[in-house]
């Protein structure tokens, strides 16, 4: 008879509100689609193509590479030794005599090429940045050129051992200008800008 009891705990009907309770498996979540963050696709990084890319234009190019032609022959001075020690080279700038000769036969040429090239190309904004830098370079390397023969004034080395001093220090001069033409020359050619270093910075800070 002790089983009665809970016979009729088991048979007890459910009430009205446990009837209307939906399965848990039917129950909203707790939390909605719509709450999650939204996967956003990657972007695809943007490549850079051919047809995108500007070139120097050539007549920027060759102005570019015509402005280092003032250091280069106002420079050639520096040779004067190189060319007595080593025909050879000689042999190899002669072709440019006639031009430098030209250039040289013009009176206080040198000046006017600088202030040209410093006035109308280097201060006049209708040029492009490249034909600008390139050619205050051009200017920076000019005056650095007059810093040893001013050194040259003021020691006057004598026929000792001054001399033989004064004969290697213009055979540097010389080697670096020569290296630093070519190097900037090709380098405009192809349409590169050419950094000198202490020349490209004081030139940048012109601009």
């Amino acid at each position: 008879m002790a089983s009665v009891p809970l016979l009729r705990l088991s048979v007890v009907p459910r009430s009205p509100k446990n009837l209307t309770a939906k399965p848990f498996f039917l129950r909203r979540p707790p939390f909605s689609l719509q709450s999650l963050p939204r996967l956003t696709p990657r972007t695809k990084p943007t490549v850079v193509t051919s047809a995108s890319y500007s070139p120097t234009p050539a007549t920027d190019r060759l102005i570019a590479a015509a402005a280092y032609c003032l250091p280069f022959f106002n420079g050639l001075q520096y040779g004067r030794y190189a060319f007595v020690q080593y025909p050879v080279l000689e042999r190899v700038f002669e072709p440019l005599l006639p031009v430098v000769s030209a250039y040289r036969s013009v009176p206080f040429a040198s000046f006017v090429a600088f202030f040209a090239l410093y006035l109308l190309v280097v201060r006049n904004p209708n040029f492009s940045r490249f034909i600008r830098f390139n050619a205050m370079q051009a200017v920076v390397m000019d005056v650095l050129l007059v810093l040893p023969l001013l050194v040259q004034r003021v020691f006057t080395p004598g026929r000792g051992i001054g001399f033989k001093i004064l004969i290697v220090g213009y055979n540097c001069m010389f080697a670096l200008l020569v290296g630093c033409f070519l190097y900037c020359l090709a380098s405009c050619v192809v349409g590169r800008t050419p950094y000198l270093p202490f020349v490209a910075e004081a030139a940048d800070r012109q601009l």
